[in-house]
């Protein structure tokens, strides 16, 4: 009875989503295209951290070779971008991470993706406004920050900021009116202010190279103590020591300097996510999503890579200043006028990357309320601009109370965490697709690439499945050697387990290296992990992938969705205890809201809970999301056969 029971509770937590068959293409306007897309990638990901992050790098952990540290992390962020984008290619739906993990790992972990999404929008987006309105207070005089300490001051230190940022809640409110408005008009101003923002990046790296001198990619340590001893300039109130300034040289801290800034430089890559959410709001999106999502990390990968050479060109990588390194650098080349271009710039990074953390978080609560796992409330759709209403003006005002209140620096890191966490989930559920058998009863037709062509040619595949596999059961040689050309339910389930495993044992390998570090335990146990993680993936290497058609596939699987879990789950274990307790403390609130709303009232609740199928084709049950996913080509196959 208690085995019964709990299988039953595994099976609630573990279901999958399934699709409608009978609803509408999108409840959302479709007017987006891809220059919508890349634009909305490249505002969210290229914010003000290429005015403030080069310099704090560069001088503190990598360098001059801090160009090496942003190629590092741009490859280590393509990774995750390239699982993004195969599933962008499978289904052109509203959800991002949230739902590719429904679809694949089940309902829990859907809800806590998608909770977790929630929050690093949340954060994001009232963080950028305070500091937005910081920039800006900074620009004028600091006349607001004044006014507000003097006549608003609030004395409860460790709890809510000095003062409340009544400029940043303006900001939020507006910013949440223009989504109201329109998706489109949203995207022209989003547009607008990424285009600014790039012709300002481009003009300080063409600076920069004009006005800069290789000599500061090659200084000694005696020269560097030398010219600052004799130095009469107050560039900078840092004194250089023998430990601060490294060996000199391209790379003045090695190798381990380089590593360390790339760690801190691939949270600069973070953002372009947000394309994911735009599914059922883009025109093609097969095509558009991928495209969109590759090209914004191209774009700024360029961005970075020129500005920390122009930077580190133009000044010596050790006077660089921390809070703005870009001002004193033209300062120290004679452009101080430049300065005005970097004010510009900087404020419309800030507003590209605040409509970035703004436009996808609605979005998500408005695919969990649909799905049934929030309230069903924040699911109403706008008739006349089709924009997700509730969910809009319900997360700009939770946003706007929180820069309202709390100074958010201690809750910044939070937002890794759920992003991490999504990363992984994405490159596991891509991992575990590729591998799974095709399902022959499915009459569903994915929305897939418009090459008829290529259906056609793979319709004939897609029967063979329907015989009998030759060999089905397990052994070593089916194990390491499969005889089968095509996914079977044997493959698909070693691939299931292998993924689940290197999961677990990529968390210990994370754990240990950041806990015992070069220790001889830690050394050895690390060894053990590496070794059968390799086992593992050849195991996954080995079995035979779908052959189904995409407008876009990740390639060399499964190594680039096993190094992207890695470096993911690796920089999620390095975070302090502290955000590991706020998390914790924030899941709680979110298995409260689960357990007692989201279980009960989830549209698959109600599903299983119905004698008869939600709609049928062809005679035949409506088929899981996740089945159509890895089976598109009945339809197609059908009209070819009828054709000749």
């Amino acid at each position: 009875m208690f085995l019964a029971t709990l299988k039953g509770i595994g099976k609630q937590l573990l279901r999958v989503k399934v699709v409608d068959c009978n609803a509408e293409d999108s409840r959302l306007s479709r007017c987006l295209n891809t220059f919508d897309l890349v634009a909305l990638g490249v505002g969210s990901t290229l914010g003000a951290g290429v005015y403030i992050l080069a310099g704090a790098v560069a001088r503190d952990s990598s360098g001059p070779a801090i160009v090496l540290s942003f190629l590092i992390a741009a490859f280590a962020s393509v990774l995750a971008g390239l699982c993004y984008a195969e599933f962008g290619a499978r289904v052109p739906k509203t959800g991002s991470a949230y739902l590719y993990s429904y679809v694949t790992v089940g309902e829990l972990w859907a809800f806590i993706t998608g909770w977790n999404l929630i929050l690093s929008y949340v954060i994001g987006t009232s963080s950028v406004a305070r500091a937005w309105s910081a920039t800006f207070d900074e620009l004028i005089g600091g006349h607001i920050e004044l006014f507000c300490r003097r006549y608003m001051s609030m004395n409860a230190p460790g709890v809510l900021a000095e003062y409340p940022d009544i400029f940043a809640v303006f900001i939020i409110i507006s910013l949440t009116g223009l989504l109201v408005f329109g998706v489109k008009e949203s995207a022209w101003v989003n547009k607008v202010f990424t285009c600014i923002n790039v012709l300002v990046l481009l003009f300080m790296i063409i600076s920069g190279l004009v006005k800069g001198n290789l000599k500061n990619w090659n200084l000694k340590p005696e020269e560097m103590l030398n010219a600052t001893s004799n130095s009469s300039l107050n560039i900078s109130d840092f004194t250089p020591s023998k430990e601060s300034i490294g060996e000199g040289g391209f790379m003045p801290f090695g190798i381990t300097g380089v590593l360390s800034g790339a760690a801190t430089c691939f949270y600069a890559f973070i953002g372009f996510d947000c394309i994911a959410t735009t599914g059922e709001e883009v025109k093609n999106p097969q095509r558009a999503i991928p495209i969109g999502i590759v090209a914004s990390l191209l774009i700024c990968l360029v961005a970075y890579f020129g500005v920390s050479a122009a930077l580190t060109l133009m000044m010596p990588y050790y006077l660089l200043d921390k809070n703005s390194p870009l001002p004193a650098a033209f300062k120290h080349v004679g452009w101080e006028e430049a300065t005005y271009a970097v004010a510009v710039g900087s404020l419309c990074a800030l507003s590209t990357s605040l409509l970035g953390s703004m436009f996808p978080m609605p979005r998500v609560i408005w695919a969990m309320a649909e799905d049934g796992l929030l309230f069903k409330c924040l699911a109403k759709i706008s008739p006349r601009t089709k924009t997700p209403l509730t969910a809009t003006v319900t997360s700009g005002v939770v946003a706007a109370v929180m820069a309202f209140l709390f100074d958010l620096k201690d809750l910044v890191d939070l937002m890794s965490i759920g992003t991490l966490l999504a990363y992984s989930l994405v490159a596991a559920c891509v991992l575990v697709l590729r591998y799974q058998p095709e399902q022959p009863s499915v009459a569903y037709e994915m929305a897939n690439t418009q090459d008829e062509t290529e259906l056609a040619e793979t319709g004939n595949e897609g029967d063979v499945n329907i015989l009998p596999q030759p060999d089905n059961r397990f052994t070593i040689r089916t194990l390491l050697f499969p005889s089968n050309t095509e996914p079977s339910p044997l493959s698909g389930l070693l691939v299931n387990i292998c993924t689940s495993v290197i999961g677990v044992l990529v968390c210990v390998f994370s754990v240990v290296a950041v806990q015992g570090r070069l220790a001889v335990w830690s050394v050895t146990v690390l060894c053990i992990v590496v070794a059968a993680c390799l086992v593992a993936t050849f195991i996954v290497w080995r079995q035979p992938q779908s052959k189904t058609k995409l407008a876009f596939k990740v390639p060399l699987l499964p190594f680039v969705p096993i190094i992207s879990m890695f470096i993911n789950i690796y920089l999620m274990m390095q975070l302090d205890k502290g955000t590991w307790m706020r998390f914790a403390i924030w899941m709680a609130f979110g298995f409260i809201i689960y357990f007692g709303y989201g279980i009960r009232n989830s549209t698959e609740a109600a599903l299983s809970r119905s004698d008869t199928p939600a709609c049928t084709i062809k005679g035949e049950p409506m088929a899981k999301e996740r089945e159509a996913f890895l089976h598109h080509e009945q339809t197609s196959t059908g009209d070819n056969e009828e054709d000749s």
